[in-house]
């Protein structure tokens, strides 16, 4: 991910680069100290995310905003800012997050979280429907990556989404309903829990409790809700 951190105080952006350095640790970020800097940045860089703050001189974060409302595609945007008047209209902004100084890692690492959703969501869309080739996510060893080729289905917990490919799993920060987005026709809901990938679909089996999808590669069966299952039948009849 490519971060700018947009402050007129060296402190703040420091602290935010810091805090950046932790939950983002393979992120490539930049600085700047003004809103023209901050433009000239996004379109020599194109970022991904901006965390912007909104009273500076000159240019500030509301009008920055309002620039990259222009762009075919803009980048996310958590506003950090120690006032909280300017929230009504950062929303108008479709800011991701509005965060209030001093900056809370938590809250951060939250609206880290909810700027690569919409920013893949938005690439499915400009895709047609593909997404990525790759999902990712942060674990104890750092950085780990799946390829969505190999995933055979996606079952959401309590907490996370787990990608289940053969001979590994994978915890993801993504929603089932970002995924499905974000993956369009190439996989299908069964469940209001599980995705799964219709190219590795073996059949539809019975057990005790209903309807379940056989996958290759792997044991996990999603069920098929009863909501769901005529859809099923019909999609994997068409395919």
């Amino acid at each position: 991910m490519k971060c700018l951190v947009v402050d007129d105080e060296a402190l703040a952006r420091q602290r935010l680069l810091r805090l950046l350095s932790r939950l983002e640790p393979g992120s490539q970020c930049f600085e700047a100290d003004s809103g023209e800097q901050a433009l000239a940045l996004v379109e020599q860089e194109q970022p991904d995310l901006l965390l912007l703050d909104i009273r500076m001189p000159g240019m500030d974060g509301i009008a920055v905003a309002e620039a990259l409302e222009a762009l075919d595609q803009p980048p996310a945007v958590v506003f950090c800012t120690a006032y909280d008047e300017y929230a009504l209209e950062a929303l108008r902004h479709e800011a991701v997050a509005y965060l209030l100084k001093p900056v809370r890692e938590a809250e951060l690492e939250k609206a880290l979280a909810s700027a690569g959703r919409v920013n893949r969501v938005q690439l499915a869309a400009m895709r047609g429907g593909e997404g990525r080739t790759q999902v990712s996510s942060q674990g104890h060893r750092g950085v780990e990556t799946l390829p969505v080729d190999d995933i055979r289905c996606f079952v959401a917990g309590q907490k996370y989404v787990t990608a289940h490919a053969p001979d590994r799993e994978l915890l993801l920060p993504d929603t089932l309903k970002d995924l499905e987005q974000e993956f369009g026709e190439r996989f299908l809901r069964v469940h209001r829990n599980a995705l799964v990938a219709l190219r590795h679909v073996l059949r539809l089996a019975r057990d005790d409790d209903g309807w379940v999808v056989e996958l290759d590669g792997v044991e996990e069966r999603p069920a098929i809700s009863r909501r769901h299952l005529a859809e099923v039948k019909e999609t994997l009849v068409n395919r």
